[in-house]
């Protein structure tokens, strides 16, 4: 178990700074990558979870919702399943804080320059004005998590011990969730991904903050996930017949 935490937050931080400093990089004044796109953002994200589960192995979750969807089908016992999103929040917590460090003079170049919103979704995920639609958000982020956490159940079944199919084989789907179904609500899928930076975004001495979205954080990307973990839990069991 102790290992199994420090490799929960260890790779949950390390997934953060990547993901955080690739928006980092796309949206402030001073980046040499500044306004490289959404493509560039959602590939970075992708090497980068494939670079955790080549450090911290294949059994990593890396997200509460995957640890709800392991405990349900019993690759992890319940008694686990508390200090595994304890491990995960404090990982994203902890790696957003790092990403802020590493581009803390873009933060303060940036400060009068670049939309307060557009700072803020550096570390959350929020829809557009124009998509902005609670019920319809909260099914977007649960089918996505759905998809998501079936596909790697289903990689993880015919990958068997090799981390190098695994690890390739979610960043795969990493990169094609998010092109395809990540355009409304940003794909969190994962609430150390998303509430973990949001509450170091709240505590960071950021300047000219806008208001967190709290009301969106704790429905969507905060509720929504375990939803789509349970459905994918019961589907791949159940439909599917894969056994763990």
């Amino acid at each position: 178990m102790p290992y199994n935490l420090i490799a929960e937050f260890g790779a949950t931080a390390l997934m953060i700074v990547f993901g955080v400093g690739v928006h980092c990089d796309e949206v402030l004044k001073g980046s040499k990558y500044r306004g490289s796109g959404h493509m560039f953002a959602i590939t970075t994200w992708s090497f980068g979870i494939t670079v955790c589960l080549f450090i911290f192995g294949g059994a990593v979750c890396m997200n509460p919702a995957m640890a709800l969807c392991q405990a349900i089908i019993g690759l992890i016992p319940w008694s686990s399943f508390v200090p595994y999103v304890i491990a995960e929040m404090l990982g994203g917590i902890c790696g957003a804080v790092i990403a802020w460090l590493l581009y803390a003079d873009d933060f303060k170049a940036s400060a009068d320059s670049v939309d307060p919103v557009a700072v803020r979704n550096i570390f959350s995920t929020n829809p557009t004005n124009e998509s902005y639609d609670l019920p319809r958000n909260f099914f977007v982020e649960a089918f996505d998590t759905f998809v998501f956490l079936t596909g790697i159940l289903c990689i993880a079944s015919r990958a068997g011990d090799n981390v190098l199919i695994l690890a390739i084989g979610v960043g795969l789907l990493v990169w094609a969730v998010g092109m395809g179904l990540g355009g409304v609500t940003g794909f969190a899928m994962n609430q150390a991904r998303d509430l973990g930076p949001r509450i170091a975004y709240q505590l960071l001495p950021i300047a000219n903050k806008t208001d967190n979205n709290w009301k969106y954080g704790l429905l969507v990307p905060g509720i929504a996930p375990f939803l789509g973990a349970v459905v994918s839990a019961l589907f791949v069991t159940n439909v599917l017949g894969i056994v763990f």
